[in-house]
């Protein structure tokens, strides 16, 4: 716990960060939760000012401050839009920190972000046992899209409709696995992420599939966990360091040329986020950290930059019309734009059709979608109305947060088109 002298040394550099913000406004037309509310407090301009503010209003009423930080999908839209190039997104995530240092993490997160996501072998188990119970709780809500839903549990919930657990996750199905490089080739440490290990599982086989096709070797080790961004936007810097040193112990010893990840929230965390709270570890895990930041790549952006996968020099006559949602920390953070289209289109029975906000919010936001779930529903409303007004028959995407926002707002509204990431698309023409 940090001193109250500690933080107010924190705040004053969070002020002479905000500085070059020049109130111009040009974060409220690309701001989601702007659009789904209409208050200025929810746009990135006021909630600099109430951060600029924040030692006073912290005192007079931190929970409040904490609800109105908490009102934020860190998309890095405003960010990407800001003029002077103030570093919204870092200042917000302090921000954040510093008001759970002052109020106290709740219990629950504690024990997640803590106890649970710190101890694979604990999270692996719950997850395996959860697995199988779900039937007992969880009825199907949508045949088209396959996501479930638990009436009686919408209390706690919310009116979700989700993607089931697998049965078998990722690591249950392959174990440790440390492949030998093919005559001297490229080989690549997998970093299939918590939703990739144990909800879409054939998405994370489809990027095995993939780098064999591609003579790539892969290594996947024991022991990997959360990258740590749901615990640093909750404000727990803490539990996201100490998940970041779980990830390195586990990632330390391996020969490889890359990481990669099917979802960009872990990518860039990897390789941009990793690196910034390196320094709350020693010195040699520091420099660890560096290195594996730098090997950090998505995996589109590999399979079109380093393997060279080009799209099919013609689609097919009656292919198949795909539509594709630009991932927040995919364009935002990592500049990955043309290379998951490549993707999708490197398969000839597929065909990419535009939609219109291609690269807006889906309104996922990590734990902004449990907490408020209300907004995130109506942000991914508007997303839906794009994806159906496109014409396509499926939605591809390059994060599974992503496919689990889509896959909840098209099984609300009934909608046919299907959820698959570029990868897997592009998997289903390799033999």
């Amino acid at each position: 716990m940090s001193t109250m002298h500690e933080l107010a040394q924190r705040l004053m550099a969070l002020d002479d960060r905000i500085t070059a913000c020049m109130k111009c406004g040009m974060c409220q037309a690309v701001c989601p939760m702007f659009g789904a509310t209409g208050m200025e407090a929810d746009v990135a301009r006021g909630k600099l000012a109430l951060i600029d503010n924040l030692a006073h209003e912290m005192i007079q009423d931190p929970a409040a401050v904490a609800e109105k930080l908490g009102r934020c999908l860190l998309c890095g839209s405003c960010q990407a839009s800001c003029p002077p190039g103030v570093q919204i997104m870092d200042v917000f995530m302090e921000a954040r920190e510093i008001v759970n240092e002052f109020i106290g993490l709740h219990p629950v997160k504690k024990m997640i972000f803590r106890s649970l996501l710190t101890k694979p072998g604990l999270f692996n188990f719950a997850m395996r046992v959860g697995a199988p119970m779900q039937g007992l709780i969880f009825g199907s809500s949508n045949d088209a899209q396959g996501t479930v839903c638990a009436p009686l549990l919408n209390f706690m919930l919310g009116d979700r409709h989700i993607h089931p657990l697998a049965k078998t996750p990722l690591h249950a199905r392959y174990g440790v696995l440390d492949e030998p490089r093919r005559a001297g080739g490229l080989k690549v440490a997998f970093f299939p992420g918590c939703v990739g290990d144990k909800m879409y599982t054939d998405m994370a086989e489809a990027c095995l599939k993939v780098l064999r096709y591609h003579n790539v070797a892969v290594f996947m080790p024991k022991n990997l966990t959360c990258c740590g961004i749901p615990a640093l936007s909750s404000g727990d810097a803490k539990g996201m360091v100490e998940q970041m040193r779980v990830n390195v112990e586990a990632l330390k010893n391996g020969d490889f040329d890359y990481i990669l990840s099917p979802c960009g929230s872990c990518t860039s965390t990897v390789k941009e986020l990793w690196p910034r709270y390196a320094h709350r570890l020693g010195s040699a895990e520091k420099r660890k950290i560096e290195e594996l930041a730098a090997k950090a790549m998505d995996i589109n952006a590999f399979l079109v930059d380093v393997l060279k996968v080009q799209p099919a020099e013609q689609a097919q006559e009656n292919a198949v019309s795909v539509t594709y949602h630009d991932s927040c920390h995919l364009k935002k953070s990592l500049g990955v734009v043309s290379q998951p289209r490549s993707v999708v289109a490197a398969n000839p029975a597929y065909k990419i059709t535009e939609m219109a906000e291609a690269d807006r919010c889906c309104g996922c936001g990590g734990s902004f979608n449990l907490f408020h779930y209300d907004y995130s529903r109506k942000i991914g409303q508007r997303k839906r109305n794009n994806v159906v007004a496109s014409g396509a028959k499926i939605v591809a995407a390059g994060c599974p947060a992503c496919m689990m926002q889509l896959e909840d707002v098209l099984s609300h509204n009934h909608d046919s088109v299907r959820v698959k990431h570029t990868v897997e698309l592009y998997a289903e023409s390799l033999k």
